[in-house]
């Protein structure tokens, strides 16, 4: 069966975490499998964090992928799916360590809050885990569901800070606790 396509391209984000095994080399081979199901643009770099929940498991590698694919949500979705259990996804419980964990974050500018899948993904704002390689690769990208854009929900979890908070940072300080002339470079 061919999975059901559109006749134009539509941008997609996905994120990408493993905790089980090699973790770099199931990231590898699931962005290796990606790459069949979708035109690959930009794929962040890759950051190592505890488990979300604080569960005693393995400490998770994450990392994000931007592109476009010319398949529909439902077939996207099955072919991330498919992707996970080719790498020995094993689905138990909820939270429960993985060997590939794919996460469609992005649909185009899909709102859907069901059936699956449900875009933009509902806990993606929640997870410097995802927040933070999204602002390496797409930092302008605007969440359609909130208007907000991964920069401003960066912002908001402290991963850089914002405009105004650096306009109101204290000016630097000497050794004697004065203000430092700035210097010309």
């Amino acid at each position: 069966m061919t999975p059901a396509t559109s006749l134009e391209p539509v941008p997609v984000v996905v994120a990408a975490g493993s905790n089980l095994g090699d973790r770099q080399a199931h990231l590898d081979r699931g962005l290796a499998a990606l790459r069949h199901v979708m035109e690959v643009d930009r794929v962040s770099g890759a950051v190592d964090t505890p488990p979300e929940d604080g569960s005693p498991q393995p400490e998770f590698r994450n990392l994000v992928v931007t592109g476009r694919t010319c398949l529909s949500p439902e077939a996207f979705l099955a072919e991330l799916l498919r992707i996970e259990g080719e790498e020995g996804r094993v689905r138990t419980v909820p939270g429960a360590a993985r060997t590939l964990d794919l996460d469609l974050i992005f649909f185009g500018a899909a709102v859907r809050s069901g059936p699956d899948p449900i875009v933009p993904h509902p806990r993606w704002q929640r997870r410097p885990f995802v927040v933070g390689p999204l602002l390496e690769v797409a930092p302008d990208l605007v969440d359609p569901a909130t208007g907000r854009s991964v920069r401003q929900v960066a912002e908001s979890l402290g991963l850089v800070p914002s405009p105004r908070r650096r306009e109101m940072a204290s000016p630097a300080r000497s050794a004697a606790g004065l203000p430092s002339a700035s210097r010309a470079p």
